[in-house]
């Protein structure tokens, strides 16, 4: 059987339970199994000798037998129980009794792993349904020993299962789960330019993935070094060293997928090194491999979803500073895929020690959430302005499970060629697809191998206006895919552009009544103190505001255009009336006698300086390869003279005018112009859909020599 016909198979088991378990729950029986069958045929050759070499060691009165069980079964895990999936159907009265003794009987670190399926409960609610003994006769009729199945097609298999038990769950599988055509695709993106790193003699490489789910990146990543690309058991493409020395690390918060992959690599390499570097937890909140750092880092963290769990851990680390990961700061809550890049580039190597080379996959959102200042930006101000960029590749929509949406693979290295300094490569992919012949959920396209290699090569040659050839429609179009940029090209400074304010006033009828409606004369009726005191002071208030209202009626009629002229009037009449108006109180009057009018006197304050118009005040972008002040006499001052810059709102870090930030807003850059239909091929359309409109309801009402409209 081929894999879609094995995960048909397992997946069909789901007949034999859909009474006893909800859907959501076909995982916590199928997935176990699949891992206990597969490691049944894996130990099978070995499992007599391992249980004769325990009874002699025990016979010595040895304490620790791990080391040599271990030897005799060839891997580093092992069953000390009797049985196996034969045995244990021989003995179908006690199978639940004889099947947890089975499980107990795993050496203890992969009894760690089967731990994490919390497969005892459904034993339990297996046997009372009596469903036990049919599941493992169906399980046991599949042969999954790694020399039927190998391990890049297990691998296949357990990741199309967790796809499906998510679609059941209705949850998001990409969180778990990347597409193989991807991870292929990623992998040789983050290798690309390191082949003769690699294939040095005796070279030992690190990959880390800190939300490895399955394990599906990690171990496409060795294979592509090792063993070289293969496909249904033919190789497509050799090893780039086989003889290279690769040590895989990883940190997954699933239970599930992390048994999964904890089993799988335990039973790929047989020292059990790469699964004992398989950590469970959080990796936001609990950095399992702290301190450590990689080769090569790879990742697909999960798009939009909060980080609230982690919300405590992750601050107490941002308040650390630069001694932590998130040192540039923390992204909103609502989407953590930023935080997971920062975590990356903490485990990067020191370029002194050779450096790092990075493959993540994020959706739209990191490219340009968030204004100047943000927390967004400033995170893609650290990556930029530390020249880490290499390159970012556009890739086709509708390429994952769970989502149509746009991605984007960012490939990012503190190594950068001399011939890459202080620029960024964009690769517009999103053409390089084929449809597949069967949707899978929302994956509706592939990215074929000849495309994949072909988007590695645009990497490679790094050519400004590189173009290819992509079908579009019924034809085919010859298309930019890749630009070049200096890092700067990304970053602008924010400027704040005032202009000032002017004023009319007015002491109308209507305008004295606003003063109702303003704090600072509402105020003057209103009182903190209690009882009769209060009182008191609320009616000599009420009495002053309407002294004010009086005054106000006396002003001279007619309209103000200079406040400075209106202040004397209004003092003036205050003072020969005998009324002091405090500070608060003045300003409510100005407040509600007065109107913008673009006729009137510029306001200026104690210093003679304008005042800036707060409904007038805007922002300007301005690149950061152009000076401030040319840019502002280019484009705003021929179009608003009185205008001027803000220079007191500087950026605090370099403390020059305006905020810094970055953003790249990718299909502003490959951006093609499709002119509009000529209008005479609109209007034959438009005719011909009438024409048929009046045909239909010829035919619907029966009715004959139905006129057709006139057009004018």
């Amino acid at each position: 059987m081929n894999h879609s016909e094995i995960v048909s198979f397992l997946w069909s088991v789901a007949d034999l339970i859909r009474d006893t378990f909800k859907r959501g729950k076909y995982q916590d029986v199928i997935l176990p199994l699949t891992v206990l069958r597969r490691l049944d045929c894996v130990l099978a050759p070995t499992k007599e000798k391992v249980l004769a070499r325990q009874a002699e060691l025990r016979d010595k009165k040895l304490e620790n037998l791990d080391p040599q069980l271990r030897k005799v079964s060839g891997f580093a895990f092992y069953n000390t129980s009797r049985y196996d999936f034969e045995k244990l159907l021989a003995d179908a009265p006690h199978l639940a009794a004889n099947l947890r003794n089975y499980i107990a009987g795993f050496s203890p670190n992969m009894r760690e792993v089967l731990e994490k399926f919390d497969f005892d409960n459904t034993i339990s609610k297996l046997d009372e349904a009596g469903l036990l003994f049919q599941i493992l006769e169906r399980f046991k009729n599949v042969d999954l020993h790694p020399d039927r199945i190998d391990n890049p097609t297990m691998g296949t298999i357990f990741e199309e299962l967790i796809r499906k038990f998510n679609e059941a769950l209705n949850e998001n599988p990409g969180e778990h789960f990347t597409p193989r055509d991807v991870v292929h695709l990623m992998v040789d993106l983050m290798l690309a330019g390191d082949q003769h790193r690699i294939r040095h003699q005796g070279v030992v490489c690190t990959v880390y993935d800190p939300c490895c789910g399955s394990g599906g990146m990690l171990m496409i990543t060795k294979e592509h070094i090792t063993v070289g690309l293969r496909r249904n058991g033919d190789l497509l493409r050799p090893p780039l060293n086989p003889e290279a020395e690769i040590h895989l690390f990883g940190q997954e918060v699933n239970p599930e997928t992390w048994a999964v992959s904890k089993s799988d690599l335990f039973m790929k390499d047989p020292t059990g090194r790469d699964a004992d570097h398989i950590t469970y937890g959080s990796t936001l909140s609990n950095d399992r491999h702290l301190g450590s750092s990689f080769d090569y880092l790879i990742a697909n963290p999960p798009y939009g979803k909060d980080w609230k769990r982690d919300e405590d851990a992750v601050r107490a680390e941002y308040e650390r500073g630069t001694v932590g990961r998130f040192g540039p700061g923390l992204p909103r809550i609502s989407d953590g895929q930023l935080l997971f890049l920062l975590h990356l580039l903490a485990h990067a190597k020191d370029p002194k020690e050779g450096g790092s080379r990075i493959a993540i996959i994020m959706n739209g959102s990191p490219l340009f959430t968030g204004d100047a200042g943000s927390v967004e930006s400033e995170i893609r101000r650290f990556v930029l302005e530390q020249d880490m960029l290499e390159a970012l590749v556009a890739l086709p929509e509708q390429l994952f499970y769970n989502t149509g949406i746009a991605t984007y693979v960012w490939v990012v290295t503190n190594r950068k060629a001399p011939a890459r300094r202080g620029k960024v490569q964009l690769i517009d992919a999103t053409a390089f697809w084929v449809l597949m012949r069967k949707s899978l959920g929302d994956k509706r396209r592939e990215i074929p191998l000849d495309r994949a290699q072909d988007i590695v090569k645009i990497l490679a040659e790094f050519k400004d206006g590189d173009t290819r050839t992509v079908k579009k429609d019924d034809g085919e179009e010859e298309v930019m895919v890749s630009r070049i940029f200096p890092s700067t090209q990304f970053g602008f400074r924010k400027i704040t552009v005032e202009r000032p304010l002017r004023l009319n006033f007015e002491a109308s009828a209507e305008r004295i009544a606003r003063l109702a409606d303003e704090k600072g004369f509402q105020a003057l009726a209103q009182s903190k103190k209690k009882g009769a005191a209060g009182e008191q002071e609320k009616a000599e208030g009420r009495a002053q505001q309407q002294a004010i209202r009086k005054l106000l009626s006396k002003l001279p009629g007619g309209v103000f255009r200079d406040r400075e002229e209106f202040e004397q009037v209004l003092e003036g009449a205050a003072k020969k009336a005998g009324l002091k108006l405090a500070a608060p109180v003045k300003k409510a009057i100005l407040a509600g006698l007065s109107e913008r009018d673009e006729t009137a006197t510029i306001c200026r304050d104690k210093d003679g300086s304008p005042e800036p118009d707060p409904e007038l005040r805007d922002t300007e972008s301005v690149p950061l390869s152009e000076r401030v002040e040319d840019f502002f006499e280019r484009e705003v001052k021929p179009h608003v003279p009185d205008a001027w810059i803000d220079t007191e709102k500087r950026d605090p870090k370099d403390g020059q005018v305006g905020l810094v930030g970055y953003e790249i807003n990718f299909n502003r850059y490959f951006y093609r112009y499709t002119p509009p239909r000529p209008l005479e091929e609109i209007e034959s359309e438009i005719r011909e859909i009438e024409q048929d409109i009046m045909q239909m309801l010829a035919e619907v009402t029966g009715a004959e020599g139905v006129s057709q409209p006139q057009r004018s």
